[in-house]
């Protein structure tokens, strides 16, 4: 093949071969270190991060294997003739073996409207080597209609304004499959300047733009997750702040008469702020006077848990207002559970105070019980019979009520409210002793709201692993 110079530029050099070797070890080096990357990347082809990594790894290394391949033709020197080439069998496909046999080149001579190319170029568009090689006016058949007008114009760009060629298109095989190829090129000028003929080197680069496609599909498909993961996670922020009391006060139930109620809450978030969870604290008057409390925490996170809860919590309302005692209220939410299209689980505590005898009903499920604090000291209210709500279809729940006094302080709390004991010593248990040990400090305590400041600095700074809840009550003096 004729050599891809302009007749007034003199033949370039190669460059030394020590410092080509040099490159060829860096290169080698780098790809062997990105392999090991890739043997770590996920491979779990249900997770859109794990894929897109994988999809980055597999390009880097199709990019570093054909950077090898490159140092190494720098190295060795140019393929051999055309008419050697094509004397060779021709490989089985494009996609396979060596850079060389992705790489072609091909002259047309504008003077003679004769062509040349490499036996690459043949196995790269899947031509027979005997076929004759296709001039310029024949090559736009084999291209795709929709890049025949891009290629059109980068030829014609060559010729007429001798500007170099740099491209893509696709062509189809004989065989029905499609290539994408690369090109890049440039006029050869003959003696009177005119240009006398084009060469060009033509690169399949299908696989290439098939791992970038890869990278693209899976960089998008883990933007819409994340996209999607935020918008759950401001709906189920903006959920439970709407369910949750908003209380910012003293809040004193019953407003008026003996044994009121003063109150206070709080919702602890998790250390990450981004796991919003089913936890819930309430309080409610009830139409005859009596007051109703109430802690829970339905399994799992995120916009659906957080509706169940709201389900859950607006079920546990309108019963207590129509006055079903605690036990039988927790079998008609366990029920609730048990029937939902969503299947869930649940603990929680209901607790029916009354006022004018100063006496606490309530029932638990699966749920810490109430601490009572008085006189400066605390101990765990003994709870009676009670499931996980939505575990047990048709469970019975047991009751059992406390005589309050004056001062006395009830505390009620979420699981997760105090943190998990170390490994080998009895991790996954709250420490209860540790909010009992509170007892001193809640009893120099002024208000309710002062008591749960107690708790937020006692624990509330803690990396928490899932959020919790506090709800204090103090019987008025």
């Amino acid at each position: 093949m004729p050599s891809h110079l302009s007749a007034d530029h003199p033949a370039a050099q190669p460059p030394p071969r020590g410092s080509v070797d040099a490159l060829i070890s860096q290169a080698r080096q780098l790809r062997g270190d990105m392999d090991a990357v890739r043997r770590d990347a996920p491979v779990d082809g249900t997770d859109p991060e794990g894929r897109w990594q994988r999809a980055l790894c597999d390009l880097a290394m199709h990019q570093l294997n054909d950077l090898d391949a490159h140092l190494a033709q720098l190295r060795d020197g140019p393929p051999p003739a055309p008419a050697e080439c094509m004397a060779a069998p021709p490989a089985a496909t494009a996609t396979t073996g060596s850079l060389l046999s992705r790489v072609g080149s091909a002259e047309w001579n504008l003077l003679t409207d004769e062509a040349s190319w490499s036996g690459e170029l043949y196995r790269i568009l899947g031509r027979d080597p005997a076929a004759p090689p296709l001039t310029l006016d024949e090559l736009p058949s084999v291209v795709l209609d929709e890049d025949r007008p891009k290629l059109t114009s980068m030829v014609t760009d060559c010729l007429i304004d001798a500007k170099p060629i740099d491209g893509e298109f696709r062509v189809l095989r004989p065989d029905g499959g499609v290539r994408t190829v690369h090109v890049m090129g440039e006029p050869v000028l003959g003696a009177d300047g005119s240009t006398a003929s084009m060469w060009a080197v033509l690169r399949d680069v299908s696989e290439l733009r098939r791992s970038q496609r890869a990278v693209g599909e899976t960089r998008d498909s883990l933007q819409r997750r994340r996209h999607a993961a935020q918008t759950e996670h401001r709906l189920a922020v903006e959920l439970q702040e709407a369910v949750l009391p908003p209380w910012r006060g003293p809040l004193l139930l019953p407003e008026r008469g003996p044994g009121t109620l003063e109150l206070a809450a709080r919702h602890l978030p998790s250390a990450t702020g981004a796991l919003i969870g089913g936890d819930w604290y309430d309080a409610l008057e009830l139409p005859d006077g009596d007051t109703l409390l109430s802690v829970g925490d339905l399994t799992g996170h995120g916009v659906a848990v957080t509706s169940g809860m709201a389900m859950l919590l607006g079920a546990l309302r309108g019963m207590a207002m129509a006055g079903t005692e605690p036990g039988r209220l927790m079998a008609w939410l366990n029920q609730l559970l048990d029937a939902s299209v969503q299947p869930a689980l649940g603990s929680a505590v209901c607790c029916r105070y009354r006022p004018g005898s100063r006496t606490l009903a309530w029932a638990q499920a699966d749920h810490p019980a109430p601490l009572l604090f008085r006189n400066g000291t605390g101990r765990m209210l003994t709870p009676p019979a009670g499931v996980l709500l939505g575990a047990t279809p048709g469970a019975v729940y047991g009751q059992a009520e406390e005589p309050l006094e004056p001062g006395d302080l009830l505390l009620l709390h979420t699981d997760g409210l105090v943190p998990a004991r170390p490994a080998g010593h009895g991790a996954g248990t709250a420490d209860v002793s540790r909010l009992l040990d509170l007892a001193p400090r809640l009893r120099g305590a002024r208000t309710a709201q002062d008591c749960v400041r107690t708790v937020v600095e006692e624990f509330g700074g803690t990396e928490r692993e899932d959020d919790a809840c506090v709800l204090v009550a103090r019987v008025a003096v």
